[in-house]
């Protein structure tokens, strides 16, 4: 009645769903290790470099740069 229901489709599917739970636990392993790496990039950084950033991005002005620079010092 159904030639493709058989026994042999049942085994392809199991093949399928194993696959892409594969893919998604290589893809969540993947996307956890390059959070961890940001993570440790941003915790090198000194209070003075994320000053420096951010008087370079045009969040503070120069006043407000040399203020917190001298109460970093």
């Amino acid at each position: 009645m159904y030639p493709f229901w058989g026994h042999g489709s049942g085994m392809l599917l199991s093949w399928i769903v194993g696959i892409v739970i594969l893919i998604l636990i290589v893809w969540f392993v993947v996307k956890a290790l390059n959070q961890g790496n940001e993570k440790s990039r941003q915790g090198d950084k000194t209070p003075l470099d994320i000053l420096k950033e951010r008087y370079a991005r045009g969040e503070i002005d120069k006043e407000e740069f040399d203020r917190r620079k001298k109460d970093l010092m």
